[in-house]
């Protein structure tokens, strides 16, 4: 009698089994006729811990590989009443994976499960993407860090031992960046630095996540790490070097200067940094020279013509405040001075004027010709005049 009771225990507690396990199925034929309301609702009940005999149903793979399917398809369904059935439905699928395969302690699951992580991948790959060109950059960054993630899976992991997935931690780091994310930036960043990739151009991408926490000092760290292995970098050099003078380290600017110079001396940028570097000095001549190679290089430079030429008119203008300190009873001394001022603004000129031409809309080019012309006027009224006023127009326009 005693064992006809047991006997009828356990086939009871077996039924109860059968009939929790039962949801599971149920849930995933729901979702397989496109019911995914439905079917989230059944499973959800499977896996709520205050349901009856959902200790049947929790500690089973099965229960969780079914609710990932699930809210992988919500993703993937076209129908939008569907999709606002959850606000992360990737994020959802992956945590029920990884719950699946934490569970599956006797690889039973192991193919099944290294499918729908292999699945699932495109998937966040697709909503990476979609999030980084919407500009939505958080949601980038997770959709970025869970495909990494998923690589470290153990069964994803172990087809690969020892592969990184340097494109995804790259693209990772850009997300961080882009949301802001500076620390989270640097890690990713520096993951990829060191296995070579994008080589130089990963250290300024460092560099720059480092300035924008503020941090000078580990920016320029960064860049002459970079500089150290990627020695022929003039991209790094140029940080380097502008970094150098926003702190206004001008020897060591120079320093790197002349290097990249060295390194490539058909660069017209490094000859015109080179330039105001010694405009700060107060090296007229070698100002001058490296203004000049500068243009000699590349013609169009608007920032040469433009800082040569200022750089003339403001030693006219230091000549014309000489020449009024003559005393009034020097006169043939004071012609002599101001005849100086007309030789420097008549190099100024050509300079202002091919500015214009590049950059026919700017301002401080314009304003310059106004005064150049306004001083030039004495000397030909009617060649000068109309051009001062053709100016004073296009200001006040």
């Amino acid at each position: 009698m005693k064992r006809s009771v047991i006997l009828l225990a356990l086939v009871f507690l077996s039924s109860l089994t059968f009939a929790q396990k039962r949801k599971v199925t149920a849930a995933e034929s729901l979702k397989e006729a496109g019911k995914l309301d439905e079917a989230l609702e059944t499973i959800e009940s499977a896996v709520d811990p205050n349901q009856e005999k959902s200790d049947k149903t929790l500690p089973w793979p099965k229960t969780w590989i079914v609710r990932g399917d699930i809210f992988q398809a919500i993703f993937q369904s076209d129908d939008e009443n569907f999709k606002k059935i959850s606000d992360d439905p990737l994020s959802e699928a992956l945590r029920s994976y990884k719950k699946a395969d934490e569970l599956d302690d006797k690889g039973k699951y192991d193919k099944e499960l290294k499918i729908k992580f292999t699945f699932l991948q495109p998937d966040l790959t697709d909503q990476a993407v979609q999030a980084f060109n919407n500009q939505d950059y958080n949601k980038a960054f997770q959709s970025f860090e869970q495909l990494l993630e998923v690589g470290e899976v153990p069964v994803i992991k172990q087809d690969n031992p020892g592969v990184v997935d340097t494109v995804i931690m790259y693209n990772a780091g850009l997300a961080a960046y882009n949301a802001e994310k500076y620390d989270q930036a640097i890690k990713y960043y520096r993951k990829v630095a060191e296995l070579g990739y994008n080589e130089g151009r990963t250290y300024i991408l460092i560099s720059a996540a480092y300035k924008m926490n503020k941090d000078t000092a580990s920016a320029l760290e960064a860049l002459k790490e970079g500089f150290e292995k990627y020695p022929n970098d003039n991209d790094i050099l140029t940080e380097m070097i502008s970094i150098y003078l926003q702190i206004d380290q001008k020897d060591e600017a120079m320093r790197y200067l002349n290097l990249a110079i060295e390194q490539d001396p058909t660069e017209p940028q490094f000859y015109f940094a080179r330039g105001s570097l010694y405009d700060a000095l107060n090296e007229d001549e070698k100002t001058i020279e490296n203004y000049k190679k500068a243009i000699e290089l590349d013609d169009t430079y608007f920032n040469a013509h433009f800082n040569l030429g200022a750089y003339y008119y403001n030693k006219g203008v230091e000549q014309y405040e000489k020449a009024i300190d003559v005393p009034a009873n020097e006169n043939e001394r004071y012609e002599q001075e101001l005849a100086k001022c007309d030789k420097w603004w008549d190099l100024a000129l050509p300079h202002m004027i091919k500015c214009h031409e590049i950059k026919s809309d700017d301002r401080a080019t314009i304003e310059t010709l106004k005064n150049l012309y306004y001083r030039m006027v004495p000397r030909d009224e009617d060649k000068y005049q109309p051009l001062y006023q053709k100016m004073d127009s296009l200001l006040k326009n």
